[in-house]
């Protein structure tokens, strides 16, 4: 009969460390937060629970879809092995951009955790539908996908799908024709975005939907209770100053750092951007550029 040492028993157990990211402490559990790029360092293995949350989509411009919120991936009792692991946190997506370049709003980054014995990527929120000249009005999609921008006689814009297991699809008017104009709310990664609807050409004062963000995803992986990746809020269909259409209002990002859209009654009538480090979406504007998405981010939690 061999005896070991109950030192060595102990020693054995307890043999397990990592770092990496912003280390923070909540009861016995050690949390790792990485709010950039970095690598998790690991000796030995331990059953951790991961979120991870990609960048938001950027929101339209010139009565613009507001963009998705980013890709959630939420797993408990993981194996973390020993080894290194590299981190990807997601940029958010840019706003459509109505000054200088005209360029369309872009999706936003995808945020992963690769090495050893996991490999698992969240996918960027969709952008928004963009209505500047030559952009795409329809809304991209993502991990959350993007809100439509307005309808108009030319048609009705579609909304971007979301990814399954990350995220939801962004909003899309059922307004046809060229009054009124509504646009939609990219979808969050807890639930759709919403399409802005005006009843009888009334507008949101007479029982309408404003095109408002989806919400987002909860979790108290970081100690507390937070929301993430939400969806941006449409941009008001009716253009910055400009009167005779009777749309719905601008939509509020979805809880999660979704970004408003913009109103047509407050100049300069931008969207909002997402939240940093929330992956929420851009809201698209009325008038001039939309939101930009929010970064995202991946947090680590184990016992000691």
């Amino acid at each position: 009969m061999i005896f070991i040492p109950k030192k060595t028993l102990l020693s054995k157990k307890q043999d397990f460390s990592a770092t990496g990211g912003t280390l923070t402490t909540d009861g016995s559990d050690n949390i790792h937060t990485f709010t950039s790029d970095g690598t998790l360092v690991v000796t030995g293995s331990r059953v951790i629970d991961i979120l991870i949350v990609a960048g938001g989509g950027g929101g339209g411009a010139g009565r613009g879809g507001g963009g998705g919120g980013g890709g959630v991936i939420y797993q408990t009792n993981q194996t973390l092995g020993g080894g290194t692991y590299n981190i990807t946190v997601g940029v958010g997506g840019s706003g459509a951009n109505t000054t200088g370049v005209n360029a369309n709003p872009t999706q936003g980054g995808s945020s992963s955790i690769i090495g050893p014995s996991l490999n698992i990527t969240a996918l960027g929120g969709g952008r928004g539908g963009s209505a500047n000249s030559g952009h795409a009005k329809n809304g991209g999609s993502g991990g959350s996908g993007g809100g439509s921008a307005y309808n108009d006689n030319g048609g009705r814009p579609t909304a971007g799908a979301g990814t399954s297991g990350q995220g939801y699809a962004g909003g899309r008017t059922v307004n046809g024709g060229n009054d009124p104009r509504n646009t939609g709310g990219g979808g969050g990664a807890g639930g759709a975005g919403t399409g802005g609807y005006s009843p009888s050409k009334n507008g949101s004062g007479n029982s309408g939907t404003d095109p408002n963000g989806g919400i987002g995803f909860l979790s108290a992986i970081s100690g507390t209770a937070t929301f993430y990746a939400g969806g941006g809020g449409g941009g008001s269909g009716r253009g910055c100053g400009e009167g005779g259409y009777t749309t719905a209002g601008n939509g509020i990002g979805g809880n999660g750092g979704g970004g408003n859209g913009g109103s047509s009654f407050s100049s300069p009538c931008l969207g909002t951007s997402g939240s940093a480090n929330t992956g929420g979406g851009g809201g698209g504007s009325s008038g001039g550029s939309g939101g930009s998405g929010g970064s995202g981010t991946v947090i680590v939690r184990y016992r000691r």
